[in-house]
């Protein structure tokens, strides 16, 4: 047979392969929510915007096929839930079916489902519960880890004097104070502003989330085979990814070597302690891998995103004067001169509280969220999901929702005041997510956040640095959603 036949051939079966796997595709479309046409092998990806999905490129396919649709990453299909009814509906109908996580390629490469937060199954139950019980024993939600904070919050303001109003970034500063509640709480002592060690932990944590929220990540998922092979940023995520888990290493032999005491007063600790209680059972569930991805997600989870939050707290602040000048007259009739800013205090300064939590929805520093696994068949509205669908909780768009917030485009902290000036939360505000994998460390960064800016603008007033231009207030894409890079001066009160 000559070779153009033998082409031809070729050719009318490759085309016959699709036209069959067109129609299976079609069928199976029928059991999901409606969304974009897939094709196959590479569902919905022919077209571009799938590549990497941001808040508003989900909402605009919301808007053609409903705030609950279906979208195809190659042969997977995921269900996006978008705006706050949507997701509550989805996360909180029926929670525990929806409490899987993906264990998609980066997630694996990054944790191997250990740990909490990019773990599912029985994994995810016992290390949740674990260092949610171990956290409270440590004062998590009490004036003990309040007291911490408000000692980090006097190195903060400290740090920010000795700038003598000279133009600064604030970025780092900021990281660290965040970061060193943590450290206080994991390992049981904070670090020196000058520790480069610690200053490569925070750098290497930036390079991991900088990855995280980027195109690379999604075709790392798609083709993890071929990226494995070629060099790229997710070698140097993956790299950063391995110097922080040598530096918790080595903060734990530090804990061995000085023996377990009889009152653990910090994580490892504690986590050394569970491994001990439970190593005679036939499968323990507590081993270093575990404690070691615990605390990695702890650093992830607890000083990138406050920290950003912060951020964009004091760029805020720069553009709009007359919101910071509203905010020092309050604390300055509440509380007085030199007294350090307590959480006692925040009932007391309800305009302040509002403004922090205007920057939290405003800021929008988490660009979708992270996705969720059914792990049982369920039903969302009048939706059948099978077990094993992913589910992408579009919670970024609740924040943004036009059908919850009077001005959701605008900064406006009048979205946490009554008529009478008194502070009130919207159910839609849902930054720490909803479920049975809401955030853990939401109170802690609560508690944080109202700390550290309440007493940056008791100490400062902020101005753009001299000769700073039009700053540019579209978000850098990532893991979190950082600002441009920009310079202030923080002049002492």
């Amino acid at each position: 047979m000559e070779m153009p036949a033998l082409s031809s051939i070729f050719l009318l079966l490759v085309f016959c392969l699709l036209i069959v796997q067109f129609a299976k595709l079609q069928w199976r479309k029928r059991q999901f929510p409606p969304g974009p046409m897939p094709l196959p092998f590479i569902g919905c990806l022919w077209q571009v915007k799938f590549f990497n999905v941001t808040r508003e490129s989900l909402t605009k396919v919301a808007k053609s096929y409903g705030d609950i649709y279906t979208v195809w990453f190659g042969p997977h299909p995921v269900v996006v839930l978008d705006g706050f009814q949507a997701v509550k509906d989805g996360l909180t109908t029926h929670p525990e079916d929806v409490v899987g996580r993906p264990v998609v390629p980066f997630f694996r490469a990054l944790a191997n489902n250990k740990g909490i937060l990019l773990s599912t199954g029985s994994t995810w139950k016992h290390q949740r519960k674990f260092s949610l019980m171990t956290l409270k024993t440590l004062g998590l939600g009490k004036r003990t880890l309040e007291y911490q904070i408000q000692d980090e919050a006097y190195h903060l303001v400290e740090n920010f004097k000795s700038t003598k109003g000279k133009p600064m970034n604030p970025s780092f500063a900021l990281t660290l104070a965040v970061s060193n509640v943590i450290c206080a709480v994991v390992f049981g002592h904070r670090f020196s502003t000058e520790d480069k060690k610690f200053h490569e932990l925070l750098e290497a944590m930036e390079a991991i989330f900088k990855f995280a929220g980027s195109l690379g990540h999604n075709i790392y998922n798609v083709i993890p085979w071929l990226m494995k092979c070629i060099p790229g940023p997710h070698k140097k995520a993956l790299t950063a990814r391995d110097f922080v888990c040598s530096f918790i290493r080595k903060e734990i032999n530090k804990h061995q070597i000085a023996g377990l005491p009889d009152d653990p007063q910090d994580f490892i600790y504690s986590y050394l302690a569970q491994i001990e209680k439970t190593k005679d059972q036939p499968k323990p569930a507590y081993d270093e891998s575990n404690m070691i991805q615990c605390i990695f997600d702890l650093f992830l989870g607890g000083t990138e995103t406050s920290s950003t939050t912060l951020y964009w707290g004091v760029l805020y602040m720069v553009l709009y004067p007359d919101i910071q000048a509203k905010i020092q007259k309050e604390i300055d009739a509440v509380v007085a001169p030199g007294q350090m800013i307590s959480g006692e205090d925040r009932k007391k300064l309800p305009y302040t509280n509002a403004v922090i939590h205007e920057v939290q929805r405003f800021s929008n520093i988490i660009a979708v969220g992270l996705p969720r696994l059914c792990v049982k068949d369920t039903m969302i509205r009048q939706f059948t999901i099978k077990r094993g669908t992913m589910i992408f909780p579009n919670m970024a768009s609740a924040l943004y929702d036009p059908k919850e917030w009077a001005t959701p485009e605008s900064f406006n902290p009048n979205h946490f005041l009554d008529k009478d000036g008194n502070f009130v939360c919207p159910e839609a505000f849902i930054p720490f997510s909803l479920g049975q994998r809401v955030c853990l460390g939401d109170h802690l960064a609560k508690t944080e956040m109202f700390l550290f800016f309440s007493n940056l603008l008791q100490a400062f007033t902020f101005h753009l640095a001299e000769g700073t231009k039009d700053v540019n207030t579209e978000p850098v894409l990532g893991g979190t959603l950082q600002p441009h890079y920009f310079e202030i001066c923080a002049i002492p009160r």
